[in-house]
């Protein structure tokens, strides 16, 4: 759990950075086309596309080009074709690695992704070796200052969520997959404002590793997410506060 936590919060401090280098447009479109040719343009039925859209709004897309990007996906008009892909591998200190991607060339994109993880102290792994690690879920996250641990508990196990976990600022809702969009509903019913909501790869066990190891980690999961064909990259590092503090 604490390798997702601690991920989302380094990815915020650096999420102007990435705006400005357009590499977060770039992967949100990407995952709206995905998520559109997977399930649907319907945000009502699509609970991805829906949590895409979402996602594409935080970072101020422009609604006439997450228009265009769903029609792309559904096909509805001409587009790319993105084939989704998994790599999966090793970190400093022994960590599990899964990068998720969406490439129209898997020989570039795993030569790209081999090259970064053993320049930055990671090695590949073979299919499989990490990903039974994790399990996609919903997550919700919502602000200790705002609501109440019994108040989040109250209305996620009555709306299907299956736990409520103590992720230092934040309380994290988790969910079965199919439990999520009948709890994001529920606390939009309850008034309840989260501060994020995705469907995401959760790992059941965390590792931890400290300051110096957990930087490492860090170089790597930012050069393996810099990398144009990469969308997400989850690990399961448990990383100090400490090191997040001198982070600033």
């Amino acid at each position: 759990m604490a390798g997702h936590s601690k991920w989302k919060n380094i990815q915020a401090r650096k999420s102007v950075q990435d705006v400005k280098k357009g590499k977060t447009f770039t992967k949100v479109t990407k995952e709206l086309m995905l998520a559109a040719r997977a399930g649907g343009g319907d945000p009502n039925t699509n609970a991805r596309l829906k949590s895409a859209i979402a996602a594409a709004k935080a970072v101020n897309l422009p609604k006439d080009k997450i228009d265009t990007a769903v029609k792309k996906g559904t096909g509805e008009l001409a587009g790319e074709n993105f084939d989704e892909v998994a790599y999966e591998g090793y970190g400093p200190g022994g960590v599990a690695i899964l990068v998720e991607a969406a490439t129209d060339n898997r020989n570039r994109t795993v030569a790209e992704i081999r090259h970064i993880m053993s320049k930055n102290g990671g090695a590949m792994g073979e299919a499989g070796c990490v990903g039974w690690m994790f399990e996609k879920k919903g997550v919700l996250t919502f602000a200790k200052d705002k609501y109440g641990e019994d108040q989040v508990m109250e209305v996620g196990l009555e709306h299907g969520a299956e736990e409520v976990a103590d992720e230092g600022d934040v309380w994290e809702v988790h969910t079965a997959l199919e439990a999520f969009e009948t709890a994001r509903q529920g606390f939009e019913a309850a008034g309840m404002v989260f501060d994020d909501a995705e469907i995401t790869m959760v790992p059941a066990n965390s590792v931890a590793v400290d300051a110096e190891t957990g930087a490492k980690i860090i170089r790597l999961m930012e050069a393996l997410e810099d990398n144009d064909d990469v969308q997400k990259v989850h690990s399961n590092f448990d990383l100090p506060d400490d090191v997040l503090d001198q982070m600033g």
